[in-house]
């Protein structure tokens, strides 16, 4: 019995040394954006202050380079969540033995460093098709191609998430569909799609994520534009500040915020379901009491 209880006390040890190395440091740093020194300090704690969050939104660099940031990360999600989607679909049709070919083809991005990625866009936007200065005006920009750079390996990852919810369709459906009179595109809209909202919705909260904390691919095919992570990098180098722990707890809590919400509405979905399963239980009941009496 008293081992027992010695394996539950080692346990529960271990889950509160895990939890504390996970948010240990994201405490701490947010007790820095507090604090009134010029310097990161948690202790001693000096004076509360609001200032740094002041500082951080008037820092004109940091902001332009949170908006090119959510601005790549949604254009990163346009494409590589319909690219993602197209090529699950297609490992599904194609011939079973080029599956393997084919997977090996779609998924190789993620294998290759990011500053092969950065470098070889920008260098094939530049020279392969000898741009025009129309083509130019539109291609050849930081954002522009840092979204195609992202793009070309965040969208394996969308397929990966994809591919996992696919594999669970009932093909039946689409073949019942098919037979009552509907067509491949009232198919695809109406019972392929609702049964990936799931998956689409996590891919693109991946993708997004993905593409906002990109820096190797982001680096080389930003250019002259900079993103939040390009801007964050050159200020550690000068030396950090409040104002980076500032932004670090606004983050956190956007995505505290965000899994909080997420839960709900996912909690509140299965409460829907299950009352929708008790409501069609008691209808089948009411209808066998008739039909037996």
């Amino acid at each position: 019995m008293s081992s027992k209880y010695v394996m539950k006390g080692m346990i529960a040890f271990y889950v509160f040394l895990f939890f504390l190395y996970l948010f240990g440091p994201l405490m701490v740093m947010s007790v820095t954006a507090f604090n009134t020194p010029n310097y990161p300090q948690a202790w001693p704690f000096e004076a509360f202050t609001l200032d740094w969050f002041v500082k951080l939104w008037n820092h004109r660099a940091m902001m332009e380079g949170l908006w090119n940031s959510i601005v790549i990360g949604l254009g990163v999600v346009a494409v590589s969540v319909p690219v993602g989607l197209a090529a699950s679909i297609v490992m599904g049709q194609i011939y079973h033995r080029a599956r393997g070919l084919y997977y090996l083809v779609t998924v190789s991005p993620v294998l290759t460093p990011g500053v092969i990625i950065g470098i070889s866009t920008v260098i094939f936007w530049k020279d392969m098709f000898g741009l025009t200065d129309v083509t130019k005006a539109v291609f050849y920009k930081g954002i522009v191609l840092t979204i195609l750079g992202q793009s070309s390996f965040i969208a394996a990852y969308c397929l990966l998430i994809i591919m996992a919810r696919l594999q669970r369709f009932d093909r039946a459906q689409e073949e019942a569909a098919l037979d009552l009179g509907a067509s491949y595109t009232q198919v695809f809209w109406h019972i392929l799609l609702p049964f990936l909202k799931p998956a689409l919705i996590s891919a693109s909260v991946i993708a997004f994520l993905s593409s906002f904390e990109n820096y190797n691919t982001t680096t080389f095919a930003i250019l002259a534009d900079k993103t939040l992570v390009t801007v964050l990098a050159g200020e550690v180098r000068q030396g950090t500040t409040p104002t980076l722990s500032a932004l670090a707890v606004i983050i956190i809590g956007i995505s505290l915020a965000g899994a909080i919400i997420y839960e709900v509405m996912k909690r509140r979905e299965e409460g829907a379901a299950e009352k929708a399963k008790e409501r069609a239980k008691l209808a089948e009941r009411m209808e066998i009491i008739p039909a037996a009496a």
